[in-house]
């Protein structure tokens, strides 16, 4: 349970704290990093993609994720002062802040993207401290809205990437192409169903080799970037330039960075349970500084924001090692492995129409797990469906009518261009004036209430039948 009271700095030691000998520390840190691997590297892919960049800023791109997310791991494992958790945290980039970044990308350049990560990490650092009070805003109605859209926000991409990426490009919309993302979706599917455990998590990045490797065999696969890179560079700082800040971009990704922290909250709680740790306020604010300090660095070396990745507590949970000196093992490969600039050129010489075959599970996954969050959210007698209604709305027009906001004044349009932005806001105000405020709230006054009501009693109905 989260306790009220801020506790101090001193701690007994938890089970958290247990050590391995070298070798078990080491094979237990990989299998953390081959878990989370696929959903690090991408991102960057993304973001790069609609960015326009070459396959060697690509290769950039994915190697200072690897690099960034190691540190931001170490941070959180470790510790330094107030500063992180000291919790089995992984740390990754952020896939929820993934629409917003395409599309400030798309209009105003990576430049200005890395401008609202440094901003809106600062903002989140500041608010570290009493966030706690602030989660109320952001309940399951609102969170499980936002992470549905996010899921549905990036599945074009996964279309287009199937198709080939770039309408221009010979091959766009073949049946080739599409028939490798088919194929990638195929094997993912079957290893998913097929085995257990570790190879059954590992599911992503074995669709991705297949893939790639068929690929290869039938001349879809240019890996002629890899011959032009450097086999170990320290990262760069700035690579891409002096970041650039516009107030739209930076509304949007402070909105964004407000739901990661609401995240990191719920993860930290949660592997606090899993491995039976006592958490406190103090320790929550820790781990939303290592979240927040670790995103507001990351664009100097040419990377995107990182949060705690939930799939990595599941693990905690499946084979009861509890260590975090373990997983800030696993987070010092991620680092080294970001210093390796030839690895990263491999990574981004995967073919788009194999990412794509990945991306339906990946993408689809994110708005799967918004949706389970919704179904934790009560709807009897208030207007939470007509939040959850509202606010999806608004989150699809980008989708379904791209030039909805263009008579808007530009900064206005910046914010409401990304359905993540849109579907927050719209949220989060509904659910102050639907839920917060209740003076002349009045039960089952609403037709959505009874609505719901009448749902609810025709499955009752249906269940009866289904039992006669």
């Amino acid at each position: 349970m989260l306790r009220a009271k801020l506790q101090g700095r001193q701690r007994n030691p938890g089970p958290e704290d247990e050590r391995y000998p070298a070798g078990k520390t080491l094979a237990y840190g990989l299998q953390h990093i081959l878990t989370m691997y696929g959903g690090v590297i991408a991102p960057p892919l993304i973001v790069g993609g609609a960015a326009g960049l070459s396959a060697t800023d690509m290769a950039l791109l994915v190697t200072a994720g690897l690099f960034v997310s190691g540190a931001a791991t170490m941070l959180q494992t470790l510790g330094i002062g107030p500063v992180g958790s000291r919790l089995p945290i992984v740390q990754g980039i952020s896939f929820a802040t993934v629409s917003t970044m395409v599309t400030i990308a798309q209009s105003d350049g990576l430049r200005s993207v890395y401008g609202a990560i440094i901003v809106a990490g600062l903002i989140g650092l500041v608010l570290s401290s009493f966030f706690a009070k602030l989660v109320r805003l952001f309940p399951a109605v609102v969170t499980g809205t936002i992470i549905t859209v996010i899921g549905l926000s990036l599945m074009p991409v996964a279309f287009k990437w199937a198709l080939g990426n770039d309408p221009k490009a010979e091959g766009y919309g073949s049946m080739g192409n599409i028939g490798l993302a088919g194929l990638t979706l195929l094997v993912i599917l079957v290893i998913s169903r097929v085995f257990q455990g570790a190879i059954s998590r590992l599911s992503i990045l074995i669709g991705l080799v297949v893939g790639t490797v068929v690929a290869a065999v039938v001349g879809k696969a240019d890996f002629s970037a890899v011959g032009e890179t450097k086999l170990f560079a320290l990262p760069s700082i700035l690579p891409f330039g002096s970041p650039t800040f516009e107030i739209g971009a930076i509304v949007s990704m402070t909105i964004v960075m407000l739901v990661i922290m609401t995240e990191t909250v719920a993860d930290i709680i949660t592997i606090g349970e899993v491995i039976g740790s006592d958490i406190d306020t103090g320790r929550v604010a820790d781990g939303l500084r290592a979240d927040m300090a670790s995103s507001a660095i990351a664009p100097l070396f040419g990377s995107f924001p990182c949060s705690a990745f939930a799939q990595n507590i599941g693990l905690v949970a499946l084979t009861g090692i509890k260590s975090r000196f373990v997983v800030a093992t696993g987070g010092l490969v991620l680092l080294l492995l970001g210093l390796v600039p030839v690895f990263g050129a491999v990574v981004a010489g995967i073919p788009y129409p194999v990412l794509g075959g990945a991306g339906v599970v990946l993408f689809g996954t994110v708005a799967a797990s918004g949706i389970r969050t919704l179904a934790r959210v009560q709807y009897h007698d208030n207007l939470n469906m007509v939040i959850v209604a509202v606010a999806l709305a608004a989150g699809l027009i980008p989708i379904a009518a791209p030039t909805f906001w263009d008579a808007f004044p530009e900064w206005l349009g910046t914010i409401m261009h990304s359905g993540i932005s849109a579907t927050a806001i719209v949220a989060i105000l509904l659910n102050l004036v639907f839920n917060e405020i209740t003076i002349g709230n009045r039960s089952g006054a609403s037709v959505f209430a009874a609505a719901d009501d009448a749902s609810d009693g025709l499955g009752d109905r249906l269940d009866d039948d289904i039992r006669d």
